[in-house]
């Protein structure tokens, strides 16, 4: 017997909602909403099969009882409701134990839109690449011009040390993320949102594990524009054959930004000076203002100007843009610096699809001239362990001056035929005239850096994951 979700997108919360249970909610979004509902009152409790930091500490932090691993007798309490995970499969006991005892439930993108999102002003940022620094961005120039905007993002924002925020504005902005609801509702998230302005930053294939293909995640995107209404904006990138083709004919009102011409919103000129960078910005074709800020590479500069359209969207005074973009500290785990050891600096970052790795790579190399830069990858995402990109990688690393490539430490996980090979990159790295190394796994990669690094280079380690603590590890040993 499957329970009835509740269609929290109409409004129909049981009145008296006084605990409420997370099940997965270590997710970095789940333990976002778990620490909002913390503060608006509930008693709120969790279980998690994998409790880990930073969403553990934040928790711990907030007095949240979190159980492991899942189990039936986590809900021996009957909570009012129960918020399930898309992690969870309907096979997870609680989720089980949810139908057996006739529990309310819902997904996480209901209760934010029921507890979270009611009466304010919806902002959501969706798109392949970016959407967590542009929502940052954003999120950052509101606060900073005093809107007092809440937020939920799916990184830590550096300048609040957190991925979420209780404002008493009228205005949220949540990133919207295609990935699946769960289990009882296998559409995208953002399908859940109905924003007064949106930002899309571009639509590649990704999440090979819930996508069949590009047209695929097409439809899912084409869903999420179709309901935005015709008083709402959405900024659309003007470079992505896919962004163009989904925003024509659409009900709501298109804004396009980028680098073409004819856009609306367009980026001018760019000046590097490490640690700053300096570019211009013009708004239907007159120059709006330059801006400063401490952010690598133009593909960041173009969430910069995503942020700055939303921001001039909600008449937010140019000075208080320039103000916040200049001190936004930026999004961890997105090229943060984690440490300098013998004059080696080791960077962090979440890239991971082929366009990110290139894209990170590539702005990361012209503010560290003249070392070399020292590009280690982990492929670890349910698309990257996956052959889909096998022939897109080796166009990735281009700009680096050493390679190294880790094997997918959750191989065995995909079948056999549709396996990345780590090793076949390499020897496609190696044949465009790059110097690639495999290693089969974290430890040799460490203990090759430390006997190859020197000072003056750079070490850009790219992945989704912990990565075996590698960045720690290594700057330890340096």
């Amino acid at each position: 017997m499957q329970p009835t979700a509740i269609n929290l997108d109409k409004n129909l919360i049981p009145d008296n909602v006084k605990t409420i249970h997370l099940v997965a909610i270590c997710g970095t979004g789940m333990g976002a909403l778990a620490c909002m509902l913390k503060d608006l009152g509930f008693e709120v409790s969790g279980s998690d099969q994998r409790v880990y930091p930073p969403m553990s500490h934040f928790l711990d932090q907030k007095g949240i009882n979190v159980k492991q691993p899942f189990s039936e007798q986590n809900l021996s309490g009957r909570p009012d409701l129960v918020i399930i995970g898309n992690a969870v499969t309907r096979d997870n006991p609680e989720a089980q134990m949810v139908a057996k005892l006739k529990l309310n439930y819902c997904s996480m993108p209901q209760a934010i839109n029921y507890y979270i999102a009611a009466k304010k002003q919806l902002i959501v940022v969706t798109g392949t690449h970016g959407k967590t620094t542009t929502s940052a961005l954003a999120a950052g120039i509101l606060y900073q011009a005093g809107l007092d905007p809440s937020f939920i993002i799916g990184g830590i924002l550096t300048d609040f040390n957190s991925n979420y925020r209780m404002g008493k504005g009228d205005t949220i902005v949540i990133e919207g993320d295609e990935y699946d609801t769960a289990f009882f509702d296998k559409g995208p998230k953002f399908l859940h949102y109905r924003p007064a302005l949106a930002v899309l930053t571009g639509v590649e294939f990704d999440h090979a594990d819930i996508f069949q293909d590009l047209d695929h995640v097409r439809r899912a995107f084409d869903g999420f524009i179709s309901n935005i209404d015709n008083e709402s904006t959405l900024l659309a990138f003007d470079d992505d054959e896919n962004v163009a083709g989904l925003t024509n004919n659409k009900k709501c009102r298109v804004v396009k930004y980028g680098r073409h011409i004819e856009s609306a919103w367009r980026l001018g000129d760019i000046s590097i000076r490490p640690p700053w960078t300096d570019f211009e910005v013009f708004y239907q074709g007159k120059k709006y203002r330059s801006f400063q800020t401490r952010m690598i590479g133009e593909h960041n500069l173009l969430n910069a100007l995503a942020a700055i359209a939303l921001a001039d969207t909600l008449k937010v005074p140019k000075t208080a843009i320039a103000r916040a973009l200049k001190n936004f500290q930026g999004v961890k785990r997105r090229q943060e610096i984690r440490g300098v050891k013998r004059g080696i600096t080791v960077i962090d970052d979440f890239a991971h699809h082929p366009t990110a790795v290139k894209e990170t790579i590539r702005a990361i190399k012209p503010f560290y001239n003249p070392g070399r830069l020292i590009a280690v990858f982990e492929p670890r995402t349910n698309s990257s362990m996956r052959k889909v990109f096998q022939n897109i990688y080796p166009l990735s690393f281009d700009p680096a001056d050493l390679v190294c490539i880790r094997k997918p430490p959750l191989l065995e996980k995909i079948p056999v035929p549709e396996r990345f090979s780590s090793e076949t990159l390499v020897a496609d790295l190696n044949r465009r005239g790059l110097a690639a190394h495999y290693f089969p796994d974290t430890d040799t990669i460490i203990d090759f850096l430390i006997a190859e690094a020197q000072a003056g280079d750079v070490i850009l380690i790219m992945s989704n994951g912990g990565f075996d603590n590698i960045h720690d590890r290594l700057l330890k040993k340096l």
